[in-house]
């Protein structure tokens, strides 16, 4: 684990020298890469305000003010996004006559909202299945790249990295949350779900990304945000100033207090946060009042699934990004939604930070299918248009539920992400994953890390970069080599590890909510270093991130990797571009070898790519056929420790 200071600057660090793990096997053609390094290393910013977004989280009210609340200063709202963007973000002003003027309630400015460009549309209609063997790559814009200046990434900055991207060899990016919002929760709490947020720039330079990435043939899929909206969305600005039992209230979970005066939450739920789930309210006429169900943060309150216009609403989200062009959505917290009618109380003894059990109330209940299938039918409408959910469910007959035909195209599966590196884990996690799909004929997936989990380099070294960065790299050959889409996390093709960020650099809201006890997700959010030996590495023309970035960074930038031919950047490119090429990578089903102690090997059904993994402190001899690919140099013909290989 890589540890930072306060201070992101300081002398020049030299690049340090590449991976000592080196792939070999099949040559890189440096000649391209050098053909394609001007575009992509060629990074034009413009001029940086000198001042730089100053994100302060604080910890929430227990009690909220109904006719104050929309003004309450939010956690995490950076200070330039503020001055740019202050007036915008104040919630819409509720129309007297809601039934005249129902697409009002979350259009904070309707007469903004462009059209549709003409001839948007997703990227290849005629291709329907292009999903199920798709390589998605996970951009969290705040960390990608920042164009403006002001130390946060933003979607021009995503635009001037599409050459990179494209030269990558992935095929379609899914973008953490851009809609409108307070940032309590980095984007994750919406206050209006058809409308970009300023802080990454506005809807015109989202159609530019679309038809840019389109052109590049790269496929463009967004989050989506159902559970929940921000507190400052209109409607729920509409809920606290109405009383109780309202159409208002209706569309979130309000429910009355236990206790002799209701001051008692009406269930035990706890907040993946950290934290009681409910919050109570205090009513216009200044009384304690119901209190709202929010099992994330305080700002993030549960919408009432049960509500037909909850629906309709997210309905008009659906078509509104579909209509212009977007390829499919990543459903965040998709086993969610739906909640039990009675709100019984939970284990509390399984209750666990950002963690959740197949049989936890608040999730995975089975009236969340009915509105999958409703989202489903929205979706079919635009060929070559798909969805993902985030399903954190490890039942695999429940798990498969998700998957069945008329709901989602593919569940995000994290099984591979949380083995450990350890040959019967890993297989396991391969086994169990193949299953759950099977019944239901669907595709699995395939991840080593996202913007929720630790990055894999730090899992795998537990405190040492050179293994983990070593067995990260074995480890892409295994996914890679695996039948179905994989999703790679921005920057784990450069090998990067999570950072161990100063307590004041902190920004996760589960850091404040759990009284400083959990340190949150921050330190695999860091910005991505593109280029030079020192902060912010062409990051950004300013002077400091959002999150610091290590001063120790030259070795890991895509300019130090991106000519040399042994770094994990080639790596990635190589192996990406061999699973598309080559045909012995088809098959829906993998065979397993006998292997020796501390070692796995398995082989895809059809094609016959073989996959060696040597978890092992000693060298191995191969398999017999062609040696394709493999994560580092092998010793006299055998695999080293800590290594993976294709065959063929």
């Amino acid at each position: 684990m890589t540890r930072v200071s306060d201070e992101t600057h300081g002398d020049d660090v030299p690049a340090e020298e590449g991976d000592a793990n080196q792939p070999s096997g099949v040559d890189t053609d440096a000649d391209s890469i050098s053909d394609a390094d001007a575009a992509v290393r060629g990074i034009e910013t413009a001029d940086a305000d000198d001042a730089v977004a100053t994100l302060d989280d604080q910890a929430p009210d227990d009690q909220i003010s109904a006719p104050d609340a929309p003004d309450q200063q939010t956690p995490d709202h950076d200070q330039a996004h503020e001055e740019q963007a202050t007036e915008d973000q104040a919630p819409a002003e509720l129309p007297t006559d809601l039934d005249e003027h129902p697409d009002d309630l979350t259009d904070v400015d309707t007469s903004t909202v462009l059209p549709p460009p003409p001839g948007a549309g997703q990227l290849d209609p005629e291709d329907t299945d292009w999903w199920r063997s798709a390589v998605f790559y996970q951009i969290y814009p705040r960390s990608f790249s920042d164009l403006n200046g002001d130390g946060v990434g933003d979607l021009p900055g995503v635009i001037d990295k599409l050459g990179y991207l494209e030269l990558l060899g992935i095929d379609a990016i899914w973008l953490s949350p851009i809609m409108r919002s307070p940032m309590a929760d980095h984007g994750y709490d919406v206050s209006d779900p058809r409308d970009i947020d300023p802080l990454f720039g506005d809807l015109a330079v989202f159609d530019e990304l679309i038809e840019e990435a389109h052109d590049r043939d790269i496929r463009v899929t967004m989050d989506l945000v159902p559970n929940h909206t921000s507190d400052q969305h209109a409607w729920f600005v509409e809920a606290l100033a109405a009383e109780p039992g309202s159409p208002a209230r209706e569309r979130y979970i309000f429910r009355e207090g236990r206790g002799d005066n209701g001051d008692e939450p009406p269930n035990n739920w706890h907040s993946v946060f950290g934290g009681p789930a409910w919050t109570r309210v205090t009513e216009s006429d200044g009384t304690p009042g119901q209190w709202y169900l929010h099992i994330f943060a305080a700002e993030q309150p549960d919408l009432n699934w049960e509500n037909p216009e909850v629906f309709e609403d997210l309905e008009r989200t659906l078509r509104f990004w579909l209509d212009r062009g977007v390829d499919g959505f990543r459903i965040d917290v998709a086993h969610g939604m739906a909640k039990p009618a009675d709100l019984p109380d939970m284990d509390l003894s399984t209750v666990g930070l950002l963690q959740n059990s197949d049989d936890d109330p608040r999730f995975n209940n089975y009236a969340v299918h009915e509105i999958h299938r409703k989202i489903r039918k929205v979706i079919d409408e635009y060929p070559g248009a798909a969805n993902v959910g985030e399903i954190w469910v490890d039942d695999n007959e429940r798990f498969a539920e998700y998957l069945r035909p008329d709901e989602l195209h593919l569940g995000f599966n994290f099984r591979l992400a949380k083995a450990g590196f350890e040959p019967a884990a890993i297989r396991t996690a391969i086994e169990n994953s193949l299953d759950a799909v099977l019944s239901v004929g669907g595709t699995p997936t395939w991840t080593l890390s996202n913007h929720d989990v630790e990055r894999e380099v730090s899992r795998y070294g537990d405190g040492d970069v050179e293994l983990g960065i070593a067995r990260a790299r074995a480890m892409l050959l295994v996914e890679m080599a695996l039948p179905g889409s994989v999703f790679i996390y921005n920057g784990a093709e450069l090998g990067l590890p999570n950072v161990d960020l100063p307590d004041d650099a902190l920004q996760d809201p589960v850091w404040e909510r759990s009284d400083h006890a959990e340190r949150g997700r921050d330190g695999c959010r860091v910005p991505l270093p593109w280029e030079g030996t020192k902060p912010p590495f062409g990051f950004t023309t300013a002077e400091r991130t959002w999150l610091p970035i290590p001063e120790d960074w030259a070795r890991f930038t895509v300019e130090a990797q991106l000519e040399d031919v042994d770094s994990t950047l080639s790596l990635y490119r190589q192996a990406i571009e061999m699973r598309y090429d080559r045909p012995e990578f088809t098959g829906d089903t993998v065979e397993w070898y006998g292997a020796p102690e501390g070692c796995l090997a398995f082989r895809r059904s059809t094609g016959g790519v073989i996959c060696a993994l040597n978890v092992s402190d000693a060298p191995v001899p191969l398999p017999p056929g062609e040696l394709l690919l493999t994560s580092a140099p092998l010793v006299e013909g055998q695999l080293p420790p800590n290594a993976a290989a294709w065959l063929a």
